[in-house]
Order: structure tokens, then sequence, then C-alpha cells
């Protein structure tokens, strides 16, 4: 195949990555927005198939098994009707969609930010109100999700108030900037969108036009108008405060038409976080690892690479540059000028 055709072929498997790595992005990080309806995509991996026996799970006795022993018709046909039926209601009592279950940890999530927004206590008792009678049992885990979240995309945990004072409220997790872009100087709530929109940009061929930055935006539920709770009116968000900040350049696409802009890395993204780090950021929020994202993350180990070399460079500069400085005699202060 000549050159100029697998270089073509290439370029077009590299936007539809791209695409594809855009979305699983979207899709991850919609579980932790606090928009209840974007709440749609299940946290974890898809579950096993039905008739699939989980590892590690004891044999149970199916309906097929327990029709195929020996018995009379009636009975045998009243046997597997009761058990039928009693194994619907052992699972509807045992267990709960996990999209209903992320369903009612988005609402909760949602609640837990418009208290700390308003700076007052997250009660317990209205925490299970929200989630209502038919999902008490599930309550820890509908609360794990919401603050596993809040944690990873906005930088909050929850304490309690009073031990077994069934009061809590989220705070500043500590070592934040372990996660997220070292020396921001944002908010720690608006820091947390920053990692995904740099991961968009990343993802999109380190560049991302601002239809795609708003197409991400609105799976989070952040629409260009509408007052987020957060992050207050999304565009000037995103188009003044980060620019401001430098970690986002928003400039026109050469040649556009109808005149249309894109985001690129501001300097400060470059030499406040690396590719790798924003990388394994996505990964985290899509439950992989950032293996299984294969055009960027080789470009992500390129990038590693180069940074390595940089500051090799520049260590070897600057020992140069001291040694110099400590073969010159010093001066006779007693010595004529």
């Amino acid at each position: 195949m000549p050159r100029g055709q697998k270089s073509k072929r290439r370029a077009r498997e590299k936007r539809r990555q791209a695409r594809i790595e855009t979305k699983d992005l979207g899709d991850g990080q919609a579980a932790a927005s606090p928009a209840p309806t974007s709440w749609s995509a299940p946290l974890g991996p898809p579950t096993a198939d039905a008739g699939q026996k989980p590892q590690g799970a004891e044999a149970t006795s199916s309906p097929v098994a327990e029709a195929s022993r020996p018995r009379s018709k009636a009975r045998g046909r009243r046997q597997v009707k009761e058990h039928k039926n009693s194994s619907q209601a052992s699972t509807s009592a045992k267990t709960t969609p996990p999209d209903l279950l992320t369903k009612k940890a988005g609402v909760l999530m949602h609640f837990m930010l418009e208290k700390f927004k308003m700076k007052e206590p997250i009660r317990k008792i209205d925490m299970l109100k929200l989630v209502r009678k038919m999902f008490k049992a599930q309550f820890p885990e509908i609360l794990k999700k919401a603050t596993d979240r809040i944690e990873l995309v906005f930088g909050l945990e929850l304490k309690e108030v009073k031990p077994n004072g069934y009061s809590y409220t989220l705070v500043s997790k500590e070592g934040l900037a372990k996660d997220g872009v070292l020396g921001s100087t944002l908010e720690v709530p608006k820091n947390g969108l920053l990692m995904p929109l740099l991961g968009v940009i990343f993802l999109n061929g380190n560049c991302a036009s601002e239809a795609e930055i708003w197409e991400f935006l609105n799976v989070l539920g952040m629409y260009d108008g509408k007052t987020h709770i957060i992050f207050g009116e999304p565009r000037k968000f995103i188009t003044e405060e980060l620019v401001q900040e430098k970690y986002l350049v928003y400039r026109e696409i050469p040649d556009s038409n109808p005149l249309s802009y894109e985001f690129v890395w501001g300097p400060r993204a470059h030499a406040e976080t690396s590719k790798m780090e924003v990388l394994e950021f996505v990964a985290k929020i899509n439950s992989t690892d950032p293996s299984a994202f294969p055009f960027h993350y080789e470009e992500a180990l390129r990038d590693e690479e180069e940074r390595a070399k940089a500051r090799s460079a520049g260590k070897a500069h600057a020992a140069a540059k001291a040694t110099a400085h400590s073969k010159v005699p010093p001066s006779d202060p007693s010595s004529p000028q």
C-alpha cells in the first residue's frame, strides 16, 4: 500500500479511536456528575451473563435441575412454579439493578453538594428520606457510590461532624494535589473538572473543538447559559476562568467558516501535570488502566521520556553552571579597584 494511503488510514483510525475513548470518558464521568439526569451509566463493569456462575460462588440448584429430578408430573409442575416464584422473590429482595442504584447515588450526590454549597450539615436522616424506604437496605452501597465520586471528581470527602452524631460535612481531601493538577489555584470543587477537560482535549488529538467540549459537558448535565451548582455559568468558567489561569487556551480555528473555536492545553497545564497523569485519571474514571487507551498510552509514554530527558538536561546545565561558578576566584576586597 502506498505511504500516503497508509498515513490517511492511520489518521482515520486514530480519529475513530479518539471518538470512542472520549465517549468512554463522558460515560464514566457522567457517573460522577452531580446532575441526577446524567447518572445513566453504571459505575462498575458489566455484570456476568445470567447463565454464567460467578467465580467462587457456591453451586445452587437451578429450576432446570429441579425439574429434571424424578417426580410426579403434577408435583413436578407445582414445585417448579414454586421454585421459580421463590427465586424471583429472593432476587428482587436481594439485588437491585446497578443503574437504579447509580441514579439514586446521583440524587444523593447532588443533595450533598447542595448542602456543601450552602454550608449546612448533611444529616443521615435526610439522606435516608431521599433514597426512600424501599432502598434502605442498599443505602450503604448508594452512599459509597456517591462519596467515591465526590472524592474522585471534586476532591471532597465525607466526614462526621461529631462521633455518632449522624451529621456529616464535606471537607477538602488531604493530598488532593497527588490526584489533580499540582499547583491549581482554583477552588477545590472546581479543580475537579479541570482534569476531565484536559482529558477530552488529549483524547481528541491534543485539541478539542468548542462543540466537542460542550458535547462532553452536556453529558455531565452542564449546559451553555444554565448555572451549575458548583461551576456557576459553564461558558464563563471554561472560556474565561480557566483561560485566565492559563490552564486552557481558547483560540480561533484557522480558516473555519462559520468562525469556530477550539481548546488546547495552556502553559500551566503542561507545567503542572502530564499526559500520563491525565490518562491515569481518565482510566480511573472508567475503572480501567491507561493501557486500555493504546494510541494515547503510547503518546503519554513518549511524553514521559521527553520530560525525563528535559529534566536531565536541566540538571546537567545547572550542575555545569554551579561548577563554573565555583572555579571563579573570589575577589580580594583589599586589592585596588
